[in-house]
């Protein structure tokens, strides 16, 4: 977007040495300002942490296994293992 497309806030950023380093090679690599490249990368970096924060979080649904088999420990599963596959699969 253009310049009069936004409102402009001037202000004082500390800039750890390397974001600022890679800052000043994007500005090199995409022939930009420097302003130009903050910009895109903040829009970038706070588009993507919305879209993360936005997702569905991951939720396991517990499921009845049944009865087992007597000495069958669903627990264990180290033990099941080799119950089921035997010795030689450790």
């Amino acid at each position: 977007m253009s310049d009069s497309q936004h409102q402009a806030m001037r202000t004082t950023l500390t800039l750890d040495d390397d974001i600022a380093a890679k800052l000043k090679s994007e500005t090199r690599r995409a022939g930009k300002p420097f302003r130009d490249v903050v910009n895109e990368t903040l829009r970038r970096g706070l588009a993507s942490r919305r879209a993360a924060a936005s997702t569905e979080p991951f939720k396991v649904v517990a499921r009845d296994l049944g009865n087992s088999s007597p000495g069958m420990y669903l627990d264990d599963v180290a033990r099941l293992i080799e119950q089921v596959e035997g010795s030689a699969a450790r």
